[in-house]
């Protein structure tokens, strides 16, 4: 039987499955969601891609430590039987004027760092994506270290390992208090949809991982928000009329095709193609559905492109990515608030990042040193940058 906990976790995505894991290395662990399943919003929604080299430094820096880590998470907790990370170059793309200053500036800003796209020709572009169209290409990067995570198993894992350790799971639990207590923190939770019973649980430690709803946990619990802005992000699965254009059985598989702006990017799916119009449209926290007219902006763009006949949608989602002001996450608590930590605003970086973010998180919510492997002044990430 588990240990009373004396440490709740909020939020029961990658970000909550993550630092929960870390965390019941030493703590007695609870791990609260509100939906009945886990991962059901941002995390299952995602297009969940290994992309070393992008986003602000921190973030660059998390990344790249989280590389190795995902072989050693594949071990640990999934016996070693399948990678939790699939190789798949990603191609930075330029098709008009403003892409080709995006493409220099990308280059130029991450030159010399290790895991930085190289400048490749349109010709080996071409070659290594041969759905283009190359009158419509006019320069192009190339990250090859790259990968496709599988995200829900990167979860589940986390998930099993959290209970190997001892820690407690219980979803349909809605959180509906949180305050402070002369020893710590009291969390009051209501059953949803008959999972769980109401309960109550006294702490020394809450860590807010509740994705976007982390800012609506924190002034619950009389905390000042840290100006999370969640957006929404639209993906769709397009039918493809010739599925053997993308290279299905060559062994090989296309790159994932990102403009290099980031206002539209693609990948292969099966017999399909997977789009995005790269859309950031702020929205409440909640249940993110897709906006037809983004749907069609992925798939006109992608067309516009590839020429692959795009015309139907097998599939679309949404999710919602949340950021702060300045694009990197939030980890800790404030002074004046010893107890409550933020675990929150990984944007669209929260999977690739899992394994090296939760580590750090856990080293800054227990006190203890952080990992040499992860090159992180946890300072650069606290709440109290934002102040």
């Amino acid at each position: 039987m588990s240990a009373a906990p004396d440490l709740v976790v909020i939020g029961g995505g990658i970000a909550g499955a993550s630092i929960a894991y870390e965390l019941a290395a030493s703590r007695s662990v609870l791990l609260l969601e509100a939906e009945p399943t886990l991962a059901v919003h941002s995390t299952a929604r995602s297009a969940a891609t290994y992309i070393p080299g992008h986003g602000t430094a921190p973030v660059r820096a998390l990344i790249a430590a989280s590389g190795p880590r995902f072989a050693v998470l594949a071990d640990a907790l999934r016996d070693g039987s399948t990678p939790l990370l699939i190789p798949r170059p990603v191609l930075w793309a330029a098709f008009d004027d403003a892409g080709e200053r995006a493409l220099r500036t990308l280059l130029a800003e991450r030159a010399g760092e290790p895991d930085a796209p190289r400048p490749v020709t349109t010709g080996e572009a071409l070659r290594r994506c041969p759905v283009l169209r190359p009158d419509a290409l006019r320069g192009a990067g190339l990250t090859e270290i790259s990968a496709d995570v599988d995200a829900m198993a990167l979860h589940q894992a986390y998930i099993r390992g959290l209970r190997r350790r001892g820690g407690t799971v219980r979803a349909g639990a809605r959180v509906t208090a949180v305050r402070a207590t002369a020893t710590g923190w009291r969390v009051e939770a209501t059953g949803t949809g008959g999972a769980a019973r109401a309960a109550a649980f006294d702490v020394a430690d809450v860590v807010d991982a509740a994705g976007a709803w982390a800012d609506v946990v924190a002034t619950m619990a009389g905390v000042p928000p840290i100006g999370l802005t969640p957006l929404r992000r639209t993906i769709a699965v397009a039918r493809v009329p010739d599925p053997a254009r993308l290279g299905i059985g060559a062994g090989t598989p296309l790159p994932m095709v990102v403009e290099a702006g980031e206002r539209f990017y693609f990948k292969a799916e099966g017999e399909h193609l997977l789009v995005s119009p790269g859309d950031e449209t702020p929205a409440e926290p909640g249940d993110a559905r897709p906006c037809d007219l983004d749907v069609a902006t992925a798939l006109e763009r992608a067309e516009a492109v590839t020429g692959l006949g795009l015309r139907s949608i097998r599939t679309s989602w949404a999710g919602l990515r949340s950021f702060v002001s300045d694009r990197s996450p939030v980890v800790g608590s404030r002074p004046e608030h010893p107890g409550f930590h933020f675990f929150a605003g990984q944007g669209g970086s929260g999977i690739e990042s899992a394994p090296a973010l939760a580590a750090l998180g856990a080293a800054v919510i227990t006190g203890g040193p952080v990992p040499a492997d992860i090159p992180v002044d946890p300072a650069v990430l606290g709440p109290a940058r934002l102040s």
